[in-house]
Protein backbone atom coordinates (compact mmCIF):
# COMPACT_ATOMS: atom_id res chain seq x y z
CA UNK A 1 0.00 0.00 0.00
CA UNK A 2 3.21 2.61 -0.14
CA UNK A 3 3.18 2.50 -3.62
CA UNK A 4 -0.13 3.65 -4.23
CA UNK A 5 -2.57 6.24 -2.37
CA UNK A 6 -6.16 7.50 -3.75
CA UNK A 7 -8.33 10.60 -1.97
CA UNK A 8 -12.18 10.74 -3.10
CA UNK A 9 -11.06 14.02 -4.49
CA UNK A 10 -9.90 12.15 -7.38
CA UNK A 11 -13.15 11.74 -9.84
CA UNK A 12 -12.76 10.23 -12.78
CA UNK A 13 -13.60 7.15 -15.19
CA UNK A 14 -11.74 3.61 -15.54
CA UNK A 15 -12.72 1.84 -18.09
CA UNK A 16 -10.27 -1.66 -18.35
CA UNK A 17 -10.34 -4.63 -20.65
CA UNK A 18 -8.85 -7.40 -21.42
CA UNK A 19 -7.35 -8.84 -24.76
CA UNK A 20 -9.02 -10.97 -26.37
CA UNK A 21 -7.82 -14.82 -26.58
CA UNK A 22 -4.81 -16.19 -27.92
CA UNK A 23 -3.35 -19.59 -29.08
CA UNK A 24 -1.72 -19.65 -25.66
CA UNK A 25 -5.31 -19.31 -23.73
CA UNK A 26 -6.80 -22.15 -25.74
CA UNK A 27 -3.51 -24.23 -24.72
CA UNK A 28 -3.29 -23.20 -21.20
CA UNK A 29 -0.21 -21.63 -21.89
CA UNK A 30 1.80 -19.84 -19.30
CA UNK A 31 2.01 -16.65 -21.83
CA UNK A 32 2.96 -13.25 -20.33
CA UNK A 33 5.76 -11.82 -22.34
CA UNK A 34 5.72 -13.60 -25.60
CA UNK A 35 4.40 -11.43 -28.11
CA UNK A 36 1.64 -13.16 -29.75
CA UNK A 37 -1.45 -12.24 -31.65
CA UNK A 38 -5.28 -13.50 -31.12
CA UNK A 39 -6.52 -16.76 -32.34
CA UNK A 40 -9.41 -16.92 -34.89
CA UNK A 41 -12.03 -17.74 -32.05
CA UNK A 42 -10.46 -15.00 -30.28
CA UNK A 43 -11.39 -12.52 -33.06
CA UNK A 44 -14.37 -14.36 -33.76
CA UNK A 45 -15.51 -14.34 -30.01
CA UNK A 46 -14.63 -10.37 -29.54
CA UNK A 47 -16.52 -9.35 -32.66
CA UNK A 48 -19.60 -11.51 -31.58
CA UNK A 49 -19.30 -9.57 -28.32
CA UNK A 50 -18.85 -6.18 -29.96
CA UNK A 51 -22.38 -6.58 -31.94
CA UNK A 52 -24.29 -8.07 -28.55
CA UNK A 53 -22.87 -5.58 -26.18
CA UNK A 54 -22.62 -1.89 -26.03
CA UNK A 55 -19.12 -1.35 -25.01
CA UNK A 56 -18.30 2.30 -23.70
CA UNK A 57 -18.18 5.30 -25.24
CA UNK A 58 -13.97 6.37 -24.75
CA UNK A 59 -14.26 9.78 -26.92
CA UNK A 60 -12.16 12.65 -25.05
CA UNK A 61 -10.68 9.54 -22.66
CA UNK A 62 -7.02 8.93 -22.62
CA UNK A 63 -6.31 5.22 -24.40
CA UNK A 64 -3.15 2.82 -23.69
CA UNK A 65 -2.52 -0.35 -23.62
CA UNK A 66 0.85 -2.52 -22.98
CA UNK A 67 1.97 -2.61 -26.52
CA UNK A 68 1.51 -6.22 -26.84
CA UNK A 69 0.02 -7.36 -30.33
CA UNK A 70 -2.87 -8.98 -28.58
CA UNK A 71 -3.40 -5.46 -26.88
CA UNK A 72 -3.00 -3.60 -29.70
CA UNK A 73 -5.48 -6.00 -32.03
CA UNK A 74 -8.17 -6.03 -29.14
CA UNK A 75 -8.21 -2.35 -29.29
CA UNK A 76 -8.42 -2.05 -33.26
CA UNK A 77 -11.31 -4.76 -33.43
CA UNK A 78 -13.28 -2.50 -30.44
CA UNK A 79 -12.76 0.76 -31.20
CA UNK A 80 -10.57 1.05 -34.42
CA UNK A 81 -6.98 2.11 -35.09
CA UNK A 82 -7.12 5.20 -32.87
CA UNK A 83 -4.05 7.17 -31.21
CA UNK A 84 -3.22 5.69 -28.13
CA UNK A 85 -0.40 5.15 -25.32
CA UNK A 86 1.95 2.37 -24.68
CA UNK A 87 2.71 1.69 -21.44
CA UNK A 88 5.18 -1.52 -21.31
CA UNK A 89 4.86 -0.88 -17.48
CA UNK A 90 1.23 -2.81 -18.03
CA UNK A 91 2.55 -6.15 -19.62
CA UNK A 92 1.61 -9.50 -18.30
CA UNK A 93 3.90 -11.36 -16.06
CA UNK A 94 7.01 -12.19 -17.63
CA UNK A 95 6.77 -16.70 -16.83
CA UNK A 96 10.62 -16.81 -17.83
CA UNK A 97 11.18 -20.26 -18.87
CA UNK A 98 8.00 -21.09 -18.52
CA UNK A 99 6.69 -19.25 -21.17
CA UNK A 100 4.80 -21.23 -23.81
CA UNK A 101 4.50 -24.22 -21.87
CA UNK A 102 1.71 -26.13 -19.96
CA UNK A 103 0.95 -27.15 -16.89
CA UNK A 104 1.42 -31.08 -18.21
CA UNK A 105 4.97 -29.89 -20.09
CA UNK A 106 6.15 -28.41 -16.86
CA UNK A 107 4.75 -30.79 -13.78
CA UNK A 108 7.64 -32.98 -13.83
CA UNK A 109 10.01 -30.20 -14.41
CA UNK A 110 11.76 -29.36 -10.46
CA UNK A 111 12.21 -25.55 -11.05
CA UNK A 112 8.26 -25.39 -11.83
CA UNK A 113 7.54 -27.36 -8.95
CA UNK A 114 9.42 -25.02 -6.42
CA UNK A 115 8.14 -21.91 -8.71
CA UNK A 116 5.17 -22.95 -8.39
CA UNK A 117 4.71 -24.47 -4.90
CA UNK A 118 5.86 -22.02 -3.06
CA UNK A 119 5.03 -17.77 -2.71
CA UNK A 120 3.38 -16.99 -5.32
CA UNK A 121 3.96 -13.47 -5.04
CA UNK A 122 7.46 -13.48 -3.82
CA UNK A 123 8.83 -16.42 -5.99
CA UNK A 124 10.37 -15.44 -9.51
CA UNK A 125 10.13 -17.75 -12.66
CA UNK A 126 13.67 -18.72 -13.54
CA UNK A 127 14.60 -15.97 -16.31
CA UNK A 128 10.97 -14.07 -15.48
CA UNK A 129 9.68 -11.78 -13.12
CA UNK A 130 7.71 -12.19 -9.73
CA UNK A 131 4.20 -11.40 -8.96
CA UNK A 132 5.66 -8.54 -6.73
CA UNK A 133 7.67 -7.01 -8.94
CA UNK A 134 5.16 -7.07 -11.79
CA UNK A 135 2.68 -5.86 -9.12
CA UNK A 136 4.93 -2.58 -8.21
CA UNK A 137 5.56 -1.79 -11.75
CA UNK A 138 2.03 -2.14 -12.34
CA UNK A 139 0.60 0.36 -9.40
CA UNK A 140 3.88 2.54 -9.89
CA UNK A 141 1.96 2.83 -13.34
CA UNK A 142 -1.26 3.55 -12.17
CA UNK A 143 -0.76 5.65 -9.98
CA UNK A 144 0.38 8.04 -13.06
CA UNK A 145 -2.94 7.29 -14.63
CA UNK A 146 -4.92 8.53 -11.92
CA UNK A 147 -2.79 11.47 -11.39
CA UNK A 148 -3.51 12.57 -14.65
CA UNK A 149 -7.51 12.76 -13.27
CA UNK A 150 -8.33 12.18 -17.34
CA UNK A 151 -11.18 9.47 -17.83
CA UNK A 152 -8.84 6.42 -19.18
CA UNK A 153 -9.34 3.16 -21.04
CA UNK A 154 -6.58 0.40 -20.51
CA UNK A 155 -6.58 -2.93 -22.54
CA UNK A 156 -3.93 -5.09 -21.18
CA UNK A 157 -3.82 -8.71 -19.56
CA UNK A 158 -5.77 -10.64 -16.77
CA UNK A 159 -2.78 -10.70 -14.04
CA UNK A 160 -2.58 -6.98 -14.73
CA UNK A 161 -6.33 -6.33 -14.19
CA UNK A 162 -6.31 -8.30 -10.83
CA UNK A 163 -3.75 -7.07 -9.49
CA UNK A 164 -5.57 -2.86 -10.35
CA UNK A 165 -8.57 -4.55 -9.02
CA UNK A 166 -6.90 -6.17 -6.04
CA UNK A 167 -5.05 -2.83 -5.47
CA UNK A 168 -8.52 -0.52 -6.11
CA UNK A 169 -11.46 -3.05 -4.38
CA UNK A 170 -9.04 -4.68 -1.67
CA UNK A 171 -12.73 -5.86 0.45
CA UNK A 172 -13.68 -7.50 -2.64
Amino acid sequence: KNVLWFTSEVKMKLIIIRHAKTYANEKHLYCGSTDIPLCENGVSELLQKKNLYNYPSIQGMNIITSGMLRCEQTLSLLYGDLPHIINKNLKELDFGLFEMHSYEELKNNSQYIEWINGDNEANIAPYGESGNIMKVRVLLSLKEIIATKTDTLIVTHGGVIATIMEYLFPEE
